[in-house]
This record gives structure tokens, C-alpha cells and sequence, in this order.
């Protein structure tokens, strides 16, 4: 049986992104954002309401993202919780933030992976955006990487969040091949 919970849609753990940008005077910021996603092989997409970080990739061009992992637990909700408007939360982190080679944002260099990105559309203002970025480059750290130089989720333990229980939980566990499990069913 079937129970209905209305239009809940928030049921799916959805990744954790470590969005960050610098203000105006190079300052740089980050924020948890949940509502982000590759909407391509080499595309970030993201919806944000007005925050810092909104008007300073508006303003900028250009941001950096790192799935938030087990590592960075307390850092990633730190970023979701702490605003830009009141404290400057590099700072308050403890946290590297390096400048990128390849756009005009900060790399968080305790996060293993980052997307640095360029700001290909803005539907929307610094008030709240549907925001889409080119990925220009992609930095991982060797030590979450496979033989095959390929992101390995077990060594990276890449959090997700639980909207339904406001919570994290880890990706890692591999349970079949991706194109193979399902043949069994065409035969």
C-alpha cells in the first residue's frame, strides 16, 4: 500500500555543493547549496535566493563548486547555516582559499574536488537566480582517485542531503554496473 505525502518533493538526498565566489573587494565567500546539479558533462546549474554569493556571481562572472564530503562535514553546514552579510566565513572556517588559475573565484584547498566555472546564463538578479556555469577546469586531490585516475566515491565519501530528515548522509557504496545490471531483463 501506498500512502500520499502531497507534493513533497524533497524526498531524494540531493549533493551537497560548496558554492564559492569573491565579492567586489576579493573577499571570498562559500555557501551550502542543495538545489545544484550537473546539467551536463560540463555544465553546473543551481538555484539561489539572495545571498552574498548571489550578487557576487552576478557580479563576477564566475564561481568555484566543491561537493561538500565526510571530511568537510561540519565546514559544509557551517557555510549553510553562517551568512556573508554578517562574517567573512573563509576566515571564520579556518579554510585555504587559493585564487583559481582558471576564473576569477576562490578554491577551497581542503575540499578534494572543485569545478571552476564561468557564469553562462543568470535568469534572475542578485536577489534570488537560476544560475548556470561552463565547467573550465576540474582540480581533484590524487588521493580519491582509482588506478584508472577515475573519482572513486568510496575514498571520497561525497555527502548528500536529506531534506525529509534535515540531515547528511554518505555516498559511497557501489551496488551494480550502470548499462549491465539491467540486462538481465532483455534476455
Amino acid at each position: 500500500m501506498k500512502k500520499s505525502l502531497g507534493n513533497a518533493g524533497e524526498l531524494f538526498p540531493q549533493s551537497v555543493f560548496i558554492i564559492a565566489s569573491y565579492d567586489e573587494n576579493g573577499v571570498p565567500n562559500a555557501m551550502n547549496a542543495a538545489w545544484a546539479g550537473e546539467c551536463s558533462r560540463h555544465e553546473i546549474c543551481f538555484n539561489i535566493g539572495s545571498h552574498k554569493t548571489t550578487a557576487n556571481i552576478v557580479k563576477k562572472g564566475a564561481f568555484t563548486v566543491a561537493p561538500a564530503d565526510l571530511a568537510n562535514v561540519v565546514s559544509a553546514d557551517y557555510f549553510g547555516i553562517a551568512t556573508g552579510n554578517k562574517v567573512n566565513k573563509a576566515e571564520q572556517s579556518g579554510l585555504t582559499f587559493t585564487k583559481s588559475e582558471h576564473v576569477d573565484a576562490p578554491v577551497i584547498e581542503e575540499y578534494p574536488l572543485t569545478m571552476e566555472c564561468e557564469v553562462t546564463d543568470v535568469q534572475g538578479d542578485e536577489n534570488g537566480a537560476r544560475i548556470t556555469g561552463k565547467i573550465v577546469n576540474t582540480l581533484v586531490d590524487e588521493s580519491i582517485l582509482d588506478e584508472d585516475g577515475k573519482v572513486d566515491f568510496g575514498k571520497f565519501k561525497p555527502l548528500v542531503y536529506d531534506a525529509a530528515h534535515m540531515t547528511y548522509r554518505v555516498v559511497g557504496e557501489e551496488v551494480g554496473g550502470a548499462w549491465k545490471v539491467g540486462r538481465t531483463l532483455m534476455e
